[in-house]
């Protein structure tokens, strides 16, 4: 499998991911950057993304429902989407 210029993303946590996407986008609306530097730095903002949604979703799918007894205990846990 060929490796791209942003295989460094997939390991990054969500919080330093996404400290990089907001760099990023402040130096985009900043306008300073040259065309060429611009256009790289949108590909590795649009992997950072990605990246930050797939990690939520993965956190998403992972939380659960805690069911509390009438003295506020912890009696048990079901997946948040059970009914």
């Amino acid at each position: 499998m060929a490796e791209t210029a942003h295989d460094d993303v997939k390991t990054l946590s969500f919080e330093a991911a996404l400290e990089q996407l907001e760099l990023i986008v402040q130096k985009l609306e900043s306008g300073r950057a040259p065309l060429a530097e611009s256009i790289a730095i949108y590909e590795r903002g649009e992997a950072l993304k990605a990246h930050c949604e797939t990690l939520l979703r993965t956190a998403e799918a992972r939380i659960e429902k805690i069911t509390l007894s009438r003295e506020g205990k912890a009696v048990g846990v079901e997946p948040l989407d059970a009914n």
